[in-house]
C-alpha cells in the first residue's frame, strides 16, 4: 500500500492519529520537502513518529518516482506531504504511476493553507481562484496572475495567493553545465509580493488602464499559520509592502466584497484602522 499522508501545518504532532499509525507501520517513509515547509525540521518528525525519513526532493519525486514505489506492492510506504496531500500542489502523478503498476494507494487528508487561511476571518466560500506569485528576475517578470485576481475580485471575491518557494534551485550556468550546485534557499515574503503587485498596478496605468485592485485595496498577510508564533496583518495592499511578518512560510490575500462580519475580524489584524475607516467611506460612495 502506498499512503499519502498529510502532516498538517505546524508541528509534528500535528499529524492525525490514522497519519500516526500507518506511518508507524510503514517500512520506508518519504518526507516531500521542496512544496511547502513544515515548521519542525525533519529530526523532531523522526523523534515523534519513531521512524527515519527520507527526503524526497523535486528531482526524486519528478524523476525517481519508481524508486518510492519499488515493493510498494509488497509492504507499506509512505508519502508525507506537509499540509493537505492534495491541497495546494497535487500528487497526482504519484498515484497514477501508483495505479499502472497495480499498487493500492490511501490518502490521509490533514489541514492545509487552503482551509487554515480562514483564522482571519474571512469566509472560505467568498475565496475565488487561488493565484501563485513568483519570484521576478530581471528578465522575466509575468503578470498573468494578476488578471486571475482581478477577476476574482469584480465578482467580489478574495483570492489567497500562494508565495513563491526557490528550495534546491539551480543558476542557468550550473544547469547548463551539468553541475549539481544549487542556489541558497528563497521564500518569497509579503512585502515582497505586495510590491510586485505594485508594480503591475503602475504597468497597468501606464497601459491606460484603472486596475480592478489598487494600493488602497483591503489585503492579508499571513505568516507561519497554525505555529505558535503565527502571524496576521490586515491593511492596505500598500501597508503590505512595509509589514515585517518575520520568518517563512508567508501567504497574502487579496480581499473582494466583505460582509461586515469579516471586516470586523480583519479589524482585530490591522495595521492601522484608518485603513478601515476609508473602506467604509469608500463602500457607502
Amino acid at each position: 500500500m502506498l499512503y499519502l499522508v498529510g502532516l498538517g501545518l505546524g508541528d509534528a504532532k500535528d499529524i492525525t492519529v490514522k497519519g500516526l499509525e500507518a506511518v508507524r507501520r510503514c517500512r520506508r517513509v518519504y518526507l516531500e520537502a521542496y512544496t511547502s515547509l513544515l515548521t519542525a525540521g525533519k529530526e523532531a518528525l523522526e523523534e515523534f513518529y519513531g521512524k527515519e525519513l527520507i527526503l524526497a526532493d523535486r528531482e526524486m519525486v519528478e524523476q525517481e518516482a519508481d524508486s518510492i514505489l519499488k515493493e510498494a506492492d509488497a509492504c507499506d510506504v509512505a508519502f508525507l506531504v506537509v499540509g493537505d496531500p492534495f491541497g495546494a500542489t497535487t500528487h497526482s502523478d504519484l498515484v497514477l504511476r501508483a495505479v499502472k503498476l497495480g499498487i493500492p494507494y490511501k490518502v490521509i487528508h490533514n489541514a492545509s493553507i487552503m482551509n487554515a487561511v480562514g483564522c482571519c476571518g474571512l469566509q472560505l466560500y467568498n475565496f475565488g481562484e487561488t493565484v501563485s506569485i513568483v519570484f521576478w528576475t530581471d528578465t522575466w517578470k509575468p503578470e498573468s496572475f494578476f488578471d486571475k485576481m482581478e477577476k476574482n475580485r469584480q465578482n467580489g471575491m478574495h483570492t489567497l495567493c500562494l508565495l513563491d518557494i526557490k528550495v534546491k534551485e539551480q543558476s542557468l550556468e550550473n544547469l547548463m553545465k551539468g553541475r549539481k550546485i544549487y542556489e541558497p534557499p528563497r521564500y518569497m515574503s509579503v512585502n515582497q509580493a505586495a510590491e510586485q503587485l505594485l508594480a503591475i498596478i503602475q504597468n497597468r496605468r501606464l497601459q491606460g488602464e484603472e486596475p480592478a485592485i489598487t494600493e488602497n485595496t483591503i489585503c492579508v498577510g499571513l505568516a507561519r499559520v497554525g505555529a505558535l508564533d503565527q502571524k496576521i496583518a490586515s491593511g492596505t495592499l500598500s501597508q503590505m509592502s512595509t509589514v515585517e511578518l518575520g520568518s517563512p512560510l508567508h501567504s497574502l490575500i487579496v480581499t473582494g466584497t466583505m460582509h461586515p462580519l469579516e471586516l470586523e475580524m480583519l479589524q482585530l489584524f490591522s495595521v492601522d484602522s484608518s485603513s478601515f475607516e476609508n473602506y467604509a467611506f469608500q463602500r457607502t460612495t
